[in-house]
């Protein structure tokens, strides 16, 4: 069960990953560029949602006493989600019409209000730059655990097939051994009908032999 919450959790990490470099993108895009970025990225959001509730589903299938640190994982997970929502609000409304309409209207608060969104952006890139690492080395992890994991089924599945061989030969063995003491047993048999066979047919010879000669005897005597 905890490979198939590795799987999601690795999926997990690949989409934010995603999510966070396309949120990032969306305030310097072109308006149509950047409507159909939003929709990409609400898809996304959607599908990490939907990811989160398998991970959750799959935590509550872990024994309680080995739940802990699963449960850790998407408490930080669900913080993420909710960083990424934030942000992909934060980034639809960045630079638009209005908020360059009233940078402009106000010169006093420009270079105020243009340095926030510098200083904003910069932190949103260095959370994408850590979101991106972060899901690099799950992914990393997961695929080693999954190769070990896959090695240690083979080698399993490995055994179980030599077993099972090993069985079979011992099954064929016993039944070869079985074979061999029934045909020792029938050629016996068929020895021993043949033995009394030929004295069936030496008594009836000799049964005739004495016929005949009793009747020889009883001809002479006459």
């Amino acid at each position: 069960m905890s490979s198939d919450f590795e799987g999601y959790e690795q999926d997990f990490a690949v989409l934010t990953a995603e999510i966070t470099s396309k949120i990032s993108r969306v305030p310097r895009l072109p308006p149509d560029e950047k409507k159909q970025m939003v929709a990409n990225v609400e898809k996304q959001l959607e599908e990490a949602r939907e990811l989160l509730e398998q991970m959750d589903l799959e935590v509550r299938e872990i024994p309680p006493q080995s739940r802990g640190m699963y449960s850790n994982r998407m408490r930080s997970y669900k913080q993420e989600m909710g960083k990424l929502e934030t942000d992909f609000k934060r980034s639809r409304i960045a630079y638009s019409d209005e908020v360059r309409n009233e940078l402009l209207g106000d010169a006093g608060n420009s270079s105020e209000n243009q340095r926030a969104h510098l200083l904003d952006n910069t932190e949103r890139l260095e959370r994408s730059s850590r979101r991106l690492e972060a899901g690099y080395q799950i992914a990393v992890e997961t695929g080693k655990n999954s190769e070990k994991q896959i090695g240690q089924e083979m080698l399993e599945n490995l055994s179980h097939d030599r077993e099972k061989i090993q069985r079979a030969r011992d099954r064929l063995r016993e039944a070869d051994a079985n074979l061999g003491k029934s045909s020792r047993i029938l050629t016996g048999m068929l020895r021993r009908i043949i033995q009394n066979r030929i004295l069936l047919v030496i008594l009836g010879i000799i049964v005739v032999i004495a016929i005949l000669t009793a009747i020889t005897f009883f001809v002479r005597g006459h």
